[in-house]
């Protein structure tokens, strides 16, 4: 029976993946509640609202970057456009990376190979991965029903958005189950779910700017055309659920066609000799690590020249709201640099996931058993460690300046002047000592206690929460002071500082430091 088993697994899978369930599952919630609570906040009246929503019908840019306009001019619409886009794309992802661990992952780590000595079928873990992820994109949903109903909005329009919010996710579980039956490789196969979420947003840029056909080819379109808050419609959940059927029947029809640890897609047999760079730790590194980097880099300069192409109105988007010109101007300089810093910043958090995960391949490669061979060479631990620590400060510093550049390029054609590309550039760029930070509190983290390499996600997030939501709801300083971002300075906004720059640069190093002594001194695999 290729199916027996599978409840027993799903429940190993629940009980073994509870912490990242649970903080997958609250992370999503957390921004829907904190967006839905900071948009009631910002616009307590039906004339607020009505005059936000304004200047946004027909902002091609705007549109592109959040989503359509339906609704906006009501609570619910607002809040759902708010939201937009990074919401969907955050719930697919989510989707994507508990099914990838229990299917490809597993598979390459060869824990598969372990549980399928017992009496366990086939598809037995394909089956309760997707089991175990549906349930926690259930949960999610149902959770951000209840958070707008909490805040008095429409029945229909709540249950609408948390239905949209979880087919797009089990839409792209099942998306995944196909990418993880095509490569041998884990990283690829979320690579591969990954530009499926950028083409799924693609699309729907290209068709809510046009007359909307090409959305209508996009799962993330579907979603959005459920319209909560704006006359619901409902069959679109059916293509989300439909198409979501079809690549599980894809996936088991393929699982079958393939041996278990392989791919259909055969690695490509590298040359007979390798290249002498490398043969080195440090090219090494940047060999394993080099595809990763330039798909955040591209990935993260293509939210750049969004946020670039909005700049120019930001002012007219403002309008004389004066709570959301607050919150934009957090520096000393005009609205739009203002509007720069806080895009800068926002993009800069995001980029500390590429940080922290470039930190993290050594823990998977000591792990995987794949450092010993290396360090049985005359590679020492400190090179070995210092070749991924060097890509992930030098790939940091490479992220920021594609953002830089994108987003002073963008608005510099918006408004017909370049003069501003070297100012953005370097304010862009001012946070990577932050992001050196994020890796030397994983790399401590790796030296010092490597069963715990996780909190290093909890730091980042903590740091998402201050950035975000750490002015909407007045945090008090200390802890807005934890996150090393709020300590560079709001460049362009404000003026450059060079003491706490140098000061983020001092402790990254000391915590680099620290997690070499602690590598140095433990033993590898444990």
């Amino acid at each position: 029976m290729t199916f027996a088993g599978t409840g027993r697994l799903l429940r190993f899978f629940l009980r073994t993946d509870r912490v990242r369930i649970g903080a997958w599952v609250l992370g999503v919630i957390a921004l829907v509640g904190f967006t839905a609570a900071s948009v009631k906040g910002l616009y307590p009246t039906q004339a607020d609202l009505e005059k936000a929503a304004e200047p946004l019908y027909g902002n091609a840019a705007i549109i592109a970057f959040a989503g359509p306009t339906y609704g906006i001019d009501t609570m619910g619409g607002q809040i759902v456009f708010q939201i937009g886009s990074f919401g969907y794309a955050t719930i697919g992802l989510m989707a994507m990376f508990l099914v990838g661990r229990h299917t490809r992952a597993d598979e390459e780590a060869g824990r598969t190979e372990l549980l399928r000595a017992t009496v366990l079928g086939r598809n037995a873990p394909t089956t309760a991965a997707l089991a175990a992820t549906t349930l926690a994109l259930a949960v999610t949903g149902a959770a951000i029903t209840l958070i707008m109903l909490g805040l008095s909005l429409p029945v229909a329009g709540s249950i609408a958005y948390g239905m949209a919010m979880f087919g797009f996710g089990l839409f792209f579980a099942a998306f995944t189950l196909v990418t993880a039956q095509v490569t041998e490789h884990t990283r690829l196969a979320y690579a591969l779910s990954g530009v499926g979420i950028g083409v799924a947003y693609g699309l729907r840029v290209i068709g809510d700017i046009g007359s909307g056909t090409v959305s209508w080819l996009s799962p993330m379109g579907w979603a959005m055309q459920m319209r909560a808050y704006a006359n619901e419609r409902w069959w679109p959940f059916l293509l989300l659920v439909g198409g979501a059927g079809l690549l599980l029947a894809a996936a088991y029809g393929l699982a079958s066609q393939r041996d278990l640890g392989g791919g259909l897609v055969p690695p490509r047999p590298g040359p007979p000799r390798a290249a002498p760079w490398v043969t080195r730790p440090a090219g090494f590194a940047l060999r394993l690590q080099g595809l990763a980097l330039a798909g955040w880099a591209v990935g993260l300069a293509f939210f750049a020249i969004a946020y670039g192409s909005v700049a120019k109105d930001v002012a007219d988007l403002v309008g004389d709201n004066e709570d959301i010109a607050k919150i934009i101007a957090q520096g000393g300089g005009s609205l739009t640099d203002s509007y720069f810093a806080t895009s800068l910043l926002t993009l800069a958090l995001i980029a500390g996931g590429f940080t922290i995960a470039a930190v993290l391949r050594l823990r998977s490669e000591e792990t995987s058993g794949r450092a010993e061979p290396i360090l049985a060479t005359a590679v020492s631990r400190p090179r070995w460690a210092a070749s991924h620590l060097a890509v992930a400060a030098a790939g940091s510093l490479v992220v920021m300046g594609a953002i830089g550049l994108a987003m002073s390029i963008t608005y510099g054609v918006s408004i017909g002047d370049f003069g501003d590309v070297p100012r953005l550039t370097g304010a862009a760029l001012a946070y990577t000592p932050a992001l050196w930070v994020l890796a030397g509190v994983t790399l401590a983290l790796f030296g010092l206690a490597p069963r715990a390499t996780a909190v290093a996600w909890a730091v980042l997030a903590l740091c998402l929460f201050i950035g975000l939501f750490g002015q909407l709801i007045d945090l008090p300083r200390w802890i807005v002071d934890l996150s090393p971002f709020q300590h560079v300075p709001a460049v362009p906004a404000d003026s450059f500082r060079l003491g706490p720059v140098a000061a983020l640069t001092a402790v990254a190093a000391g915590l680099c430091a620290a997690g070499m002594a602690g590598f140095r001194h433990r033993d590898a695999g444990f």
